[in-house]
């Protein structure tokens, strides 16, 4: 306010405009930090992950060194794959239920023989890669919704003759630790009397190598990452070829600590809604029936009757259920 006119207004006049201006202020900075405060008490800390999540501003997710296409590492060492794409819509999710944009996501690579125990430690808050979802791993962790239904079988070479579990009594067979696969190979060697010889490989690689070196003769695992293998061939790949019943069919899901129905609410959600929108079969084709980083393979692998199944009624049931 000029000095001129200040000397032509009542002082009483002056002070009341003033003390206006001033409340006015207080009232509007009152407001801002109201709602600063309604907008932070909006972030949902009911969930002990999220809460951890929340206090050190990062997410770790457990990741896959070389189960393709689910979650792998490419060239550069970065985590890629079909299950990691959901991975990260998860931790989208997240993000928006913190309000925290920018947060941070550190990755931790898993094996098959330690995935369960950094889950239970908190070592990770979320791994979605390629474990079964079955009831025994209940007593340990969490599982949400299931993503990718699936049959357990072998790959051979053509030529070995092997085209079912009675061909292969008395022979070296090998599978990945830590896995039901391996579970289950060593029942039905006790149940059919096949006296297998079993190598149980630290990981999906070691174990397809072992049937490329002529250790093993068949190598026992999921058929999608079986189809994986193959396809990593190259020119080769019609040397191998995916055989015999099925083991079992299971279900793989993301896992997640035991105990948090909050946090695995979150995940169920965004993988149901995928599923429901039609996003996981259009995800589902971008990594199963076209070429996929780093060397442009093709599984040529179209969506089964039971995903398709899975994709029309989301659920967590157990594979053994």
């Amino acid at each position: 306010m000029g000095d001129a006119l200040q000397r032509t207004l009542p002082r009483s006049f002056i002070r009341a405009l003033h003390a206006s201006w001033v409340l006015r202020r207080s009232c509007t900075f009152a407001l801002l930090i109201a709602a600063q405060t309604a907008f932070a008490g909006t972030r949902d800390l009911s969930s002990p992950t999220l809460r951890k999540i929340a206090e050190n501003d990062t997410i770790v997710l457990g990741v896959r060194e070389s189960s393709v296409p689910f979650s792998y590492l490419d060239a550069n060492r970065r985590s890629i794959g079909y299950s990691q794409a959901i991975a990260l819509r998860i931790i989208d999710e997240v993000r928006l239920r913190l309000q925290t944009p920018r947060l941070a996501v550190s990755t931790v690579v898993v094996t098959p023989a330690n995935r369960m125990s950094y889950a239970v430690n908190h070592q990770i808050d979320l791994e979605c890669g390629s474990t079964a979802h079955v009831r025994d791993r209940e007593q340990l962790v969490a599982f949400s919704n299931s993503f990718f239904a699936y049959g357990i079988r072998m790959v051979v070479k053509r030529k070995s003759g092997i085209r079912n579990y009675a061909d292969l009594a008395g022979k070296t067979v090998s599978t990945t630790a830590g896995t039901s696969d391996e579970q289950l190979l060593r029942e039905l060697s006790l149940s059919r009397k096949l006296n297998l010889r079993i190598i149980s490989a630290k990981d999906h690689a070691e174990g397809f190598d072992a049937l490329k070196s002529g250790r093993a003769v068949a190598f026992v695992m999921d058929d999608p990452l079986l189809y994986g293998k193959i396809a990593q061939e190259g020119p080769a790949q019609d040397e191998y070829m995916v055989t015999g019943d099925p083991l079992a069919h299971e279900s793989y899901a993301c896992m997640m600590r035991k105990g948090d129905p909050v946090f695995k609410k979150l995940a169920d959600d965004v993988i149901a809604g995928m599923e429901r929108s039609g996003e996981a079969e259009q995800l589902y084709n971008r990594w199963f029936t076209q070429p996929i980083p780093p060397d442009n393979i093709n599984l040529r692998f179209p969506l089964s009757p039971e995903m398709k199944a899975l994709f029309a009624n989301p659920n967590d049931q157990a594979s053994d259920d």
